[in-house]
């Protein structure tokens, strides 16, 4: 009876001793990827990422401060995906001499798609 007591006893210890993860050394576990944002409105996704980000510092919808307002530029160039696409790099690269003497900084760290959707934005400003 001792023999079967200890021998328990014994499987006991050696089974709580053994590292969970032993068998699974190679296995990586990894977080899902969240699902992308669906953007229903360009133009309101547009509008907020305006106003997160630094623009309204130079630039308001209807009055010229240190670069153009909204409207001025809506009125220089049609909303046609081809003056988007081209906004949108200013957005991203900066841009100089078409307004005036002060340049555009860049914003390198923005996205094609957001600076697409605040050209939409500006370009919707008529």
């Amino acid at each position: 009876m001792k023999r079967i007591f200890i021998a328990t006893i014994l499987m006991a210890i050696f089974s709580c001793s053994k590292s969970e993860n032993s068998g699974n050394k190679d296995v990586l576990v990894s977080e899902p990827e969240p699902a992308p944002k669906v953007v229903t409105d360009p133009i309101a996704e547009g509008k907020s990422l305006v106003e997160g980000a630094d623009c309204l510092a130079c630039h308001k919808v209807e009055e010229k401060m240190i670069g153009p307002s909204y409207k001025e530029v809506a009125k220089k160039y049609e909303n046609t995906p081809e003056n988007v696409e081209m906004l949108a790099e200013k957005i991203i690269k900066g841009s100089s001499g078409i307004w005036g003497d002060v340049p555009m900084p860049a914003h390198n760290g923005l996205s094609k798609e957001n600076a697409k959707f605040m050209a939409q934005y500006i370009l919707s400003s008529k």
